[in-house]
């Protein structure tokens, strides 16, 4: 598999998992209900069924179809600088196709239903669904991946600097 494939793999892999999981919530778990896979954890983790017309964690709402032109805009570019990538650059990949499925995973609820449903509900933060959590994994890997970039630009120019041959004293007259 060539290079820019990851980003489609991933991106589709991000894709199907997520639409399966907001269909079995939508189809087995009422609006606003919720479900304790391990009832031990329900203070700290449940599935409820909930849905948003903003972005990730519920932010901005009743602005879907912004959101959703900005997922045509976003996915779009991805695609034009997958193909501008160096090869061997696989992290990269990785990060885009995660940013890639979790922006057409929600696209596709808000064509589909005009809202995004969520499920994960982990106490006091607010329920989202797994294209939120790759679009936000995959911001977290590109950060990593430009601070990584930027130490080691840093440190091949300090041993730059380093081998440099020391000037020799000069006598002025």
């Amino acid at each position: 598999m060539k290079d820019r494939g990851i980003v489609l793999v991933v991106a589709a892999a991000v894709i199907i998992l997520d639409q399966l999981s907001k269909t079995i919530v939508i189809q087995t778990l009422p609006l606003y209900q919720s479900w304790a896979p391990v009832p031990a954890l329900a203070a700290f983790f449940q599935i409820t069924h909930a849905t948003n017309t903003g972005t990730a964690f519920g932010l901005f709402p009743n602005a879907s179809w912004l959101f959703g032109l900005m997922a045509v805009v976003v996915s779009g570019a991805i695609i034009y600088f997958n193909e501008r990538i160096a090869t061997g650059n696989i992290w990269l990949r990785v990060a885009l196709g995660l940013e890639l499925g979790g922006a057409l995973g929600n696209l596709i609820d808000r064509v589909r239903l005009g809202h995004v449903t969520d499920l994960l509900d982990f106490g006091p933060w607010p329920v989202f669904n797994l294209a939120d959590l790759a679009i936000v994994s995959g911001a977290v890997l590109l950060a990593w991946i430009v601070f990584r970039e930027e130490r080691e630009t840093k440190k091949a120019a300090e041993v730059e600097v380093e081998s440099l041959p020391e000037e020799q004293g000069t006598t002025e007259n």
